[in-house]
């Protein structure tokens, strides 16, 4: 186990990433482009990913299991229905949303490098320590549900 794994709550790393984002755009203004309809286009997309991440919390809400994806062990059962039925990490997909949303907001390339940051770090760091977790809890039945149901999409 690393010493970063389950450490960072995903909601504060949504904050440092969308932050990183804005600065680099601050510094990096000439990297900037323009899209039509960028407010539009980003609303849109940050009501999708709040709304699929608040799917995933009231699935696991409903379930009576934790929505603190830093303490895996007090998972109370293995949520396989829902928004769940089409994403392992509907929660994660809909922060990446909001980041992706924002960085059309930002309208600057190298910020956009937030977005595979988020996602690797979540890999590593967090889905990866989680589904061993669950591989040890849940066995078979995680074991199947894993082979049906993509990690982000």
């Amino acid at each position: 186990m690393s010493a970063l794994d389950l450490k960072v709550p995903p909601v504060a790393l949504v904050g440092i990433i969308a932050a990183g984002m804005w600065v680099t755009s601050e510094i990096f203004s000439d990297l900037s482009f323009a899209v039509p309809g960028a407010t539009w286009w980003s609303s849109g997309i940050a009501a999708a990913g709040f709304w699929i991440a608040i799917l995933g919390v009231l699935r696991f809400r409903a379930a009576g299991t934790t929505v603190d994806p830093r303490v895996p062990d007090q998972s109370a059962s293995l949520v396989v229905s829902g928004i769940y039925r089409y994403s392992r990490n509907p929660m994660y997909l809909g922060f990446l949303l909001v980041l992706c949303a924002w960085g059309l907001f930002l309208g600057n390339a190298l910020a956009l490098a937030g977005l595979p940051m988020f996602v690797l770090y979540m890999n590593r760091f967090q889905i990866d320590p989680e589904e061993r977790f669950m591989q040890e809890k849940f066995g078979d039945q995680y074991t199947r549900y894993r082979a049906g149901v993509r990690r982000w999409i």
